[in-house]
């Protein structure tokens, strides 16, 4: 399976492990008069949940070291040379942080008059410069994502979802 579809995989397994957990807290219980005996035959037991409820752990665990793998050993070509899958994800992450700053900043006027005091606020900085900054970091922000997700969908992992997929 390519690290793509593991990533997919990995959410629902864990929406199954919430699933399971709610069917647990279900199941766990039983409210009957007082005069009533507890019935001897459930859809399905406790036991049986938690057995499903392991299995899917272990192949949780299990996949999630596989993608981490693949995170380490796959690698994506940027403007700054090939970097490991997992330094370019936070490489496009701190880009995305850098452009919002650099955005937030050129929003700011040159010179701001503050209310209720004879002060003026004057930017020490072109805001227009830093629109222009926003804009190229976020185009390579971008960038860098777009070839992350091909990467993705380019490397396989060595993981049976037959079960689940």
């Amino acid at each position: 399976m390519n690290l793509a579809d593991a990533l997919t995989l990995k959410q629902l397994l864990h929406e199954q492990i919430d699933t399971l957990t709610e069917e647990i807290e279900h199941v766990a219980f039983i409210s009957l008069q007082a005069n009533e005996s507890i019935p001897t035959i459930q859809s399905r037991s406790l036991q049986d949940i938690e057995m499903e409820l392991e299995h899917i752990r272990l192949d949780l665990r299990q996949l999630d070291r596989l993608i981490q793998e693949a995170n380490v050993r796959a690698v994506v070509e940027t403007h700054d040379g090939p970097l490991p899958l997992v330094e370019a994800i936070e490489l496009a992450i701190q880009l995305r942080v850098q452009a919002k700053l650099y955005e937030k900043l050129s929003l700011r006027p040159k010179k701001e008059y503050v209310p209720g005091v004879s002060v003026i606020k004057h930017a020490l900085y072109d805001p227009e410069l830093y629109r222009l900054k926003a804009r190229d970091i976020k185009k390579r922000a971008i960038r860098i994502e777009s070839a992350i997700q091909a990467v993705r969908y380019q490397t396989d992992i060595d993981f049976d979802a037959s079960r689940y997929m």
